[in-house]
C-alpha cells in the first residue's frame, strides 16, 4: 500500500516547479538588458548629429552668400557676361573678385568633406581653411585695388573674413564640446545598464540557489513517492482456511 502526503508531495512539486521558472528569468533578463545596450549603440552610430548638421548648414551658407554677393557685384558693373569674362577668362588678382568665389568654394569643399563625410571629431581642418582663407584675403587687401572699386572691395572681403571666423568659432566652442558631452553621457548609460545586467544574473543566481537549497530540504523531509517493494500487504486469509488446514493433515497421517 502506498501513501504519501497530500501536503508533502505538493511542497516537493512545487519547490521542484520553481527552478526551471527562475532558470527561465535568468536567460530572459540578459538578453533584455543587452537589447537596451544595442538600442544605444545604435542611436550613437546613426547620422550626423544635430549641432553638426547645423554646423555644416552654415558652411552651405557661407559659400551661397558669397556667391550671392558677387553675382550681385557682376550686374553692379555692366552685366553678367561682359564682367565675367573680365573676372575669369581675363583674370587680375588686384582687380577680381573671382579667387574671393573660388575662396568660398574651397572652404566648403574641405568642411564638407572633412566634418560631414568623414566626421572629424578634431580642429585641423577648419583651422587649415581659415588660415589660408585670413593669409589670402588679407594678401588681397594689401596688394590689389579692391578699395577704389567701390562697396564691393569693402563688403566681399569681410564677409568673407569674418564668416570663416566664425564657423571656426562655432565649431570649437559648439560642435566638438557638445559631441563629447554626449559621448561621455552614452559611456555613463552603457556603464549603467552592464552594472544593472550584472546585478540582475547575480540576482537570479541568488534566486536559483535559494530554490535549488529549499527543494533539496523538501526532498529530504518529505522523500518521494514509495514503491511497492517498500511497503507491501500480506494477502488476505480466506476464513475456514486453518479447519481445512488441519483436516487435510489428519486425512494424510497413515491409519494404524
Amino acid at each position: 500500500m502506498n501513501w504519501v502526503p497530500d501536503d508533502a508531495e505538493n511542497a516537493h512539486s512545487s519547490s521542484v516547479e520553481s527552478c526551471p521558472s527562475l532558470r527561465d528569468v535568468q536567460s530572459i533578463n540578459p538578453a533584455q538588458l543587452m537589447a537596451r545596450i544595442e538600442s544605444y549603440e545604435g542611436r550613437e552610430k546613426k547620422g550626423i548629429s544635430d549641432v553638426r548638421r547645423t554646423f555644416c548648414l552654415f558652411v552651405t551658407f557661407d559659400l551661397l552668400f558669397v556667391t550671392l554677393l558677387w553675382i550681385i557685384e557682376l550686374n553692379v558693373k555692366g552685366g553678367i557676361e561682359t564682367t565675367l569674362e573680365k573676372e575669369v577668362l581675363q583674370y587680375d588678382y588686384s582687380s577680381s573678385y573671382f579667387d574671393i568665389f573660388l575662396l568660398a568654394v574651397f572652404r566648403f569643399k574641405v568642411l564638407i568633406l572633412a566634418y560631414a563625410m568623414c566626421r572629424l571629431r578634431h580642429w585641423w581642418a577648419i583651422a587649415f581653411t581659415t588660415a589660408v582663407t585670413s593669409a589670402f584675403l588679407l594678401a588681397k587687401v594689401i596688394i590689389s585695388q579692391l578699395f577704389s572699386q567701390g562697396a564691393f572691395g569693402y563688403v566681399l572681403p569681410i564677409i568673407s573674413f569674418i564668416l570663416a571666423w566664425i564657423e571656426t568659432w562655432f565649431l570649437d566652442f559648439k560642435v566638438l564640446p557638445q559631441e563629447a558631452e554626449e559621448e561621455n553621457s552614452g559611456k555613463g548609460t552603457r556603464r549603467s545598464i552592464v552594472e544593472s545586467l550584472l546585478h540582475a544574473q547575480i540576482e537570479t543566481r541568488a534566486r536559483l540557489l535559494i530554490a535549488q537549497d529549499a527543494s533539496e530540504r523538501a526532498a529530504l523531509l518529505h522523500p518521494g513517492v514509495l514503491s511497492d517493494g517498500q511497503f507491501y500487504s500480506p494477502p488476505e486469509s480466506v476464513a475456514g482456511s486453518d479447519e481445512e488446514s488441519e483436516e487435510k493433515q489428519d486425512s494424510e497421517k497413515p491409519v494404524v
